[in-house]
């Protein structure tokens, strides 16, 4: 069970824009085959997620604290990320698990009141597919 709250940790850090690096522990997890595959999947995706909703709580209730240390993006990821919300709104949101991008995304989706649930449900497919992709292609090659 240490291994896969470990891979949900680093997978929650991983969106707030901390130190994480949840690709490379689901991928060390997966390599060792201890552990079953649709449980990573899981405890990584539920990590990212509510990740991405805590920046989407910070975007909703917090932008008056953008220019703290402690604030998870900075005024130019935010900048760009709303752009790209303007440009394709709700639909961007499946774009959350992207490297640079996906964090501020989350946090401008709150800033521009994204509903709740169509936030989750697209977020959650878009991370989803990401970290299943992770570990078919790791089966895959390995």
């Amino acid at each position: 069970m240490e291994a896969y709250i470990s891979l949900f940790l680093s997978a929650f850090l991983s969106a707030t824009l901390l130190p994480g690096s949840s690709e490379a522990v689901l991928s060390g997890l997966v390599l060792l085959e201890k552990y079953d595959p649709a449980l990573l999947l899981t405890f990584a995706t539920t990590g990212n997620v509510l990740g991405s909703l805590f920046n989407w709580f910070c975007g909703l209730f917090l932008m008056s604290f953008q220019d703290r240390r402690w604030f998870p993006v900075s005024p130019a990821q935010i900048d760009r990320a709303s752009a790209w919300y303007r440009k394709y709104g709700l639909w961007s949101l499946l774009l959350a698990w992207a490297p640079i991008l996906g964090d501020p995304l989350t946090v401008v989706a709150g800033l521009m009141r994204a509903p709740l649930l169509p936030f989750l449900l697209l977020v959650t497919i878009g991370k989803l597919v990401r970290y299943w992709l992770i570990i078919e292609g790791l089966h895959y090659i390995f």
